[in-house]
């Protein structure tokens, strides 16, 4: 028979977030992984109400509640916990009663921000290569055309002696050339990439000293740069231009949400840097990722909009062509990477994924 201690070294040694609860669901264990898991210690959390350690609604800590009372075990799928810190963690977890009236609850969490955020990738990759595809379809039946409007407006245009006539000829092959640019900078970049050591901090003070031009200083930055990053195989003038996009959008969207004649909510962007060690993207395994986040305190994207903003010509302002964060997602795409996107009023976050790996 196993005792008591046994029976802790063998929780304490599991990868399962486990946590017991009391029956007036205050904390009374929590094993490594839990406490890794909830970025606390059983010795902060000892003896604390639940809803400290992790805040849920009002109606799951009712279910805990019933379940202490009735002794009912039950699951729950992609359950939200928000923890102190501000973090927030999708899981699932299981709830069953241990010992006699009056129940304890042990809590069995198994985080699932990871593999949903692969999924989200998968969808995302999926989405970028549609996309590609699709427009590169559309790029060709559209020039094809244009070229040959173009050239029987230019042979039409000789022929003319009327120069008042000849006014809609080059009207006519002014708007082919607009519409064939504007094809082309759908399709995005089409140079090969220069590859060379790149420093993504220089490449984020280039764009910032573009924007501090441009707003002639009614911008606010700030700087959480990781200075052990190293650099990495990139092209930086493209990633200049991608960033520039991303950082484009966000200072629009902070001065959108700056207050009517002034006020403490200064229009602010914030770049931040941070390493991270054997990080998937897609379906690779990287050694070592930069993650870049570009942060505005503007009002925010709508959800009707935030899942189609990387498509061409989708945008979110009647000024906008809705093609800068799709060249962006081109670019970073052709460095292995990956742009995501999370958003809420006062806070729209884009968050870039580039390998410091050489490209293979």
């Amino acid at each position: 028979m196993a005792t008591t201690a046994g029976y802790k070294n063998i929780l304490d040694n599991l990868t399962t977030a486990v946590v017991v609860l009391s029956a007036d669901l205050r904390v009374e264990y929590l094993n490594p992984a839990a406490e890794n898991l909830f970025e606390t210690s059983i010795t902060r959390t000892l003896d604390l109400p639940v809803d400290e350690l992790l805040l849920e609604s009002a109606a799951a800590l009712d279910t805990l509640h019933a379940a202490a009372l009735n002794g009912q075990s039950y699951t729950k799928r992609e359950a939200e916990f928000l923890l102190p810190s501000g973090t927030r963690l999708t899981v699932d977890y299981s709830v069953s009663p241990i010992g006699s009236a009056p129940l304890e609850l042990l809590m069995e969490v198994q985080p699932r921000d990871r593999l949903l955020r692969i999924s989200r990738e998968e969808d995302i990759i999926s989405q970028q290569e549609t996309t590609r595809i699709l427009v590169r379809g559309m790029a060709h039946e559209i020039k094809n055309p244009l070229g040959g409007i173009r050239g029987a407006a230019q042979l039409l245009d000789r022929e003319l002696a009327d120069e008042s006539q000849r006014e809609y000829t080059r009207v006519i092959i002014d708007e082919a050339d607009r519409l064939r640019t504007l094809v082309d900078r759908m399709l995005g970049p089409n140079k090969a990439l220069k590859i060379a050591p790149t420093n993504i901090h220089e490449v984020l003070e280039r764009v910032k000293t573009l924007l501090e031009a441009e707003s002639r200083g009614r911008l606010t930055f700030v700087r959480d740069y990781d200075p052990s990053l190293p650099e990495f195989p990139g092209d930086k003038e493209q990633l200049i231009q991608a960033f520039l996009n991303i950082a484009r959008n966000a200072m629009e969207a902070a001065f959108e949400n700056q207050p009517a004649g002034g006020g403490s909510q200064s229009p602010t962007i914030t770049f931040r840097t941070r390493a991270l060690r054997q990080f998937t993207i897609g379906h690779k395994r990287h050694r070592l990722v930069c993650r870049i986040d570009v942060i505005d305190n503007g009002p925010g994207i709508p959800p009707e909009l935030l899942q189609n903003i990387f498509y061409p010509m989708i945008s979110g302002r009647a000024s906008g062509t809705g093609l800068g964060l799709s060249i962006t997602q081109s670019i970073i795409g052709q460095h292995r990477g990956l742009v995501e996107c999370e958003s809420e009023p006062g806070k729209t976050d884009f968050i870039i994924f580039l390998p410091l790996e050489e490209t293979a």
